[in-house]
């Protein structure tokens, strides 16, 4: 009984539109959407896209057997609903129907009829439109070909659009209200380089807001804006081009709003609000170069310095709740005069500054919240809470030596004090730069993660200091050095010697000869050692009494005479 009232429903559906009866009304007031967009949804009606599972699921396994009308037969065994009917549809076309860029470019009108679609399952966008439009009809839904300009394959930055129209999408009729969908964007894209087109669907033109389809389609007729109030195409060329995957990634605003920045006293600031926390990174000019960029709980913000004058290209990319990067967003800066001040580390990467993430990977209360550290004396302590179990490693880059890769990490001295780790860090010389923290949980393999780092900035040119003294894998977590701090000693003196040292029997100092280091009532190990005569100086630890093994745990270099 079902099955027959499936079959008398769809031959009803054809009755009526081939008697005409449902020719598709104009846009009227009851369906257009405030403009701009009010943030509630990326779709133009309420929708759960889990009760579209299982139809997704059925409809994307269809295959073609005979004609058009089978076809959507078979699509409507699964679908019970307007909506449903029109869901099918476009499910199989964006899964089965290829962009043939070849057939677009020579813009054969043979290679765009539904029956020459279905034996070569490639069309161009009037294809992927006229198609949907014949199956929603043969399905007794109404829908129109809304044909228009559109920022896709080939668009670029502040383009202006005349002459004939580049695109082709649909208006569908359901509840009672239109609604836009684009069955060309939702299949797939276009490779730029290759100009090679891949299957990856594309939800976000499934019933997309109108104030959001706008911002990439303008249709010939205004009332097909389906906005209140309507754009004009001025105001569509001019205005900020957010790329589905900016609202794919969760992303709600980006300031400034359009496309083209003018800087300001050499620099530029992009800020990107989100509806969850996310990872973001940019390239300018096609480098992870010239910027500084902070996590925000609920977005981002980047400060860019260009390094010339001129056109600049910025790209934006988030990470949301995939593994991948995808771009979201692309300005075009010009730099009238460039801060040839703002020099940056190549070596800082992005983040910088602690934050949601940091925390996330067990780094948390930080002593400097703000991305940035000045210090007038070229030395600087950095202190964060550390989760149990959680290893961190620091290390120092700038681009004038002498932090080679060898001592990078002798410029910080790493202390650890009741569940929080101090980087005591000292500066060879004034200039900018990079203080890289590095994770890993202590029980698992695998090399260290990158989590943040901080700029440190110093101007002072009298600043020369040295490296700290070099320490080996018996430095216990919570020892302490209190001096001397320098891991370059002077020449035949005597230097006094102070530590803290925990679950140790026994602490000497050796040089040319052996001096014995003394536990003071405060609890320090302390003494004196004379660096005469000898080119290398070790603090060595006796840890069992029982023992005569000495192990080093620190080593300092004498100055030549």
């Amino acid at each position: 009984m079902p099955q027959l009232f499936k079959k008398f429903s769809l031959a009803k559906r054809l009755q009526v539109d081939k008697n005409g009866n449902t020719r598709p009304r104009q846009p009227g007031g009851k369906d257009t959407h405030a403009y701009p967009w009010d943030r509630s949804s990326l779709k133009s009606m309420p929708l759960d896209l889990r009760q579209f599972e299982k139809l997704d699921t059925y409809a994307s396994q269809v295959t073609v057997k005979s004609g058009l009308e089978e076809l959507v037969s078979d699509l409507l065994q699964e679908a019970h609903s307007d909506l449903e009917i029109v869901r099918a549809i476009w499910i199989w076309i964006c899964h089965h129907i290829e962009y043939d860029i070849e057939a677009a470019q020579e813009k054969d009108r043979q290679a765009f009829k539904p029956t020459a679609i279905l034996q070569t399952q490639k069309t161009n966008c009037d294809g992927y439109a006229g198609l949907f439009e014949r199956m929603c009809r043969i399905a007794g839904v109404q829908c129109v070909t809304v044909p228009g300009y559109s920022k896709g394959f080939g668009y670029q930055l502040g383009q202006s659009f005349s002459g004939e129209f580049d695109h082709a999408w649909n208006a569908v009729f359901l509840d009672g209200r239109w609604h836009l969908v684009d069955s060309t964007w939702g299949s797939g894209l276009v490779d730029s380089s290759t100009s090679k087109f891949t299957f990856l669907y594309n939800e976000f033109y499934f019933l997309t807001h109108p104030a959001l389809f706008i911002e990439d389609h303008f249709p010939d007729n205004k009332n097909w804006q389906l906005l209140k109030p309507p754009q004009s195409l001025r105001q569509f060329e001019n205005n900020m081009y957010h790329k589905s995957e900016f609202y794919n990634k969760g992303m709600l605003s980006a300031q400034p709003q359009t496309s083209i920045i003018k800087t300001v006293n050499g620099k530029a600031t992009v800020t990107i609000e989100s509806c969850a926390p996310t990872l973001f990174m940019f390239m300018l000019n096609g480098k992870q170069e010239h910027g500084l960029l902070s996590l925000r709980k609920n977005g981002m913000k980047l400060d860019v310095y260009p390094p010339t004058a001129g056109t600049h290209k910025l790209q934006i990319f988030a990470k949301g709740n995939s593994e991948i990067y995808s771009s979201v967003l692309e300005y075009t800066l010009k730099c009238h005069c460039a801060d040839v001040d703002v020099r940056l580390p190549a070596e800082l990467h992005q983040p910088v500054g602690p934050s949601w993430f940091s925390e996330q990977m067990g780094i948390t209360k930080p002593s400097h919240p703000e991305p940035v550290i000045y210090t007038s004396d070229g030395r600087c302590s950095v202190s964060f809470g550390v989760e149990e179990g959680i290893s961190v490693l620091a290390s120092l880059h700038g681009d004038d030596g002498p932090v080679t890769e060898e001592t990078q990490r002798r410029y910080i001295f790493q202390l650890h004090r009741e569940k929080r780790t101090e980087l005591k860090v000292q500066l060879p010389h004034a200039g900018k730069f990079a203080l890289k923290i590095f994770v890993k949980k202590r029980q698992e393999p695998g090399n260290y993660l990158f989590v943040f780092n901080y700029l440190i900035c110093c101007t002072n040119t009298k600043v020369n200091w040295p490296v700290f003294p070099e320490s080996f894998g018996n430095w216990g977590v919570d020892n302490e050095l209190l001096e001397p701090l320098s891991g370059v000693l002077p020449a035949n003196r005597n230097v006094p010697f102070k530590l803290k040292l925990h679950g140790v029997a026994k602490a000497l100092v050796k040089g040319q000869d052996t001096w014995p280091l003394t536990l003071s009532p405060e609890g320090y190990w302390e003494g004196s050692c004379s660096t005469a005569g000898c080119q290398e100086v070790y603090v060595m630890v006796l840890e069992n009494a029982n023992h005569s093994f000495y192990s080093y745990i620190l080593k300092y270099q004498v100055n030549a005479q």
